[in-house]
């Protein structure tokens, strides 16, 4: 069993649904401006806070507090203890975070196809 660790008292927030439509409600988790990176991010080996400020689209630190956290109350990423052991902590994607890695596959080859001047900087690290 891992090790991971919540706020104290933070519970499970279920977001507010538009409707029982899947693609609204999973847009409604993930379809913001910044979520599929901080995944992306993910997927390529980052996984402290300070990871995910150093990446190209430059998150502000106040929206990826913010993203991170939904993303634990949604059992999409988990907090872990930081691998060099120091106080902070890390993150890393729940079985529920992995299943996003087809989404995202899907994404970046149409971007790739489409829109032109896209390529690809990273390949994600294999699970």
């Amino acid at each position: 069993m891992s090790k991971t660790k919540r706020k104290s008292g933070a519970r499970r927030i279920e977001p507010a649904r538009r409707s029982p439509c899947p693609l609204a409600c999973s847009l409604d988790l993930v379809g913001d401006r910044w979520t599929l990176l901080i995944i992306r991010d993910l997927l390529l080996g980052r996984s402290r806070f300070r990871d995910f400020t150093a990446s190209p689209e430059g998150i502000p630190t106040n929206i990826l507090s913010d993203r991170l956290e939904r993303l634990l109350q949604q059992d999409i990423v988990e907090q872990i203890p930081a691998p060099d052991g120091s106080k902070r902590f890390a993150y890393r994607l729940t079985e529920k975070g992995h299943a996003l890695r087809s989404v995202l596959g899907a994404l970046r080859d149409w971007g790739l196809e489409w829109l032109k001047g896209t390529q690809v900087l990273l390949e994600p690290k294999r699970r």
